[in-house]
């Protein structure tokens, strides 16, 4: 079932209106959440980034959202779908209806989608880069948007070319996130994502992992620009997001990487899962 503004409702009772803003305009903005049955988890990272990017994209945050609301609604929310280990969660925000760019009002509704998690990491992971279009950096690129036009077209490009994933890059050809997630990539003791100013999404498991390696005397974690060059030269890559946590690439046009490093920060990521509050 689905949870519209507290509602429980079957899928077929949940039609959204043809003024809805998220549909017409991109008006909206969304997290993905694992959970379990009785857990949101990392919780309080995606709440917090929530309320900065509603205040960031000027929308009327209710007095009734608290942590602890939000919370029982994502589990209310769970709690109507067939056992599993984890589930993967949708909290989608946008504006209510009406207007045409310059909105009626700023009051929101809320939308939460609960699917049982059956995702695996793959053993082979080929990724390219994607050029026909730029993520733009800037603080809105930041924002998990509803408007996702260069993910989606990045994805079609990676499937008709047999590739499971493909890299963005900006305006001056640096590396920003990949199609789903965020991008770290490793040289001899040196682990490199881009940084925040590149355009990438502000990554919960991005945050985590940055956290997990400077606590981790043998290497050093820099958040900065990185050339579609550079990953060629690197001992490993890999990727975050909320739902897989960590996937280990394995091929980048003709290189190959190995997946020790990422293999110990992903047990590392499933020890803090388990022990965050």
């Amino acid at each position: 079932m689905l949870n519209y503004n507290g509602e429980l409702l079957n899928e077929k009772e949940a039609l959204l209106s043809a003024n809805n803003r998220a549909f017409k305009y991109g008006d909206g903005l969304f997290e993905t959440i694992k959970t379990t049955k009785t857990k949101v988890i990392f919780w309080e990272d995606h709440y917090f980034r929530l309320m900065a990017s509603m205040r960031m994209l000027r929308m009327r945050i209710p007095m009734s959202f608290t942590l602890e609301f939000l919370e029982q609604e994502i589990l209310k929310t769970v709690a109507t779908q067939n056992d599993a280990a984890f589930y993967r969660v949708r909290l989608t925000i946008c504006r209510k209806d009406g207007g045409f760019y310059t909105p009626e009002t700023n009051e929101i509704d809320f939308l939460i989608e609960a699917t049982p998690l059956n995702h695996e990491i793959k053993r082979e992971y080929a990724v390219d880069v994607y050029k026909d279009f730029y993520n733009y950096s800037g603080l809105l690129s930041n924002v998990k948007t509803t408007n996702r036009m260069l993910n989606t077209l990045a994805s079609i490009f990676a499937k008709d070319n047999n590739l499971d994933n493909c890299v963005l890059i900006n305006e001056n050809k640096g590396v920003v996130e990949v199609a789903n997630g965020n991008i770290f990539i490793l040289i001899d003791k040196t682990v490199k994502t881009p940084s925040l100013t590149e355009g990438c999404i502000k990554g919960i498991i991005r945050k985590k992992v940055i956290e997990i390696i400077q606590k981790n005397p043998e290497y050093s974690i820099e958040e900065t620009t990185i050339s579609p060059f550079e990953i060629q030269k690197a001992d490993e890559v890999f990727i975050t997001n909320a739902v897989i946590g960590i996937q280990p690439v394995t091929q980048y046009k003709k290189k190959n990487f190995n997946t020790v490093f990422s293999e110990k920060i992903t047990q590392s990521l499933r020890l803090l899962e388990i022990t965050a509050s």
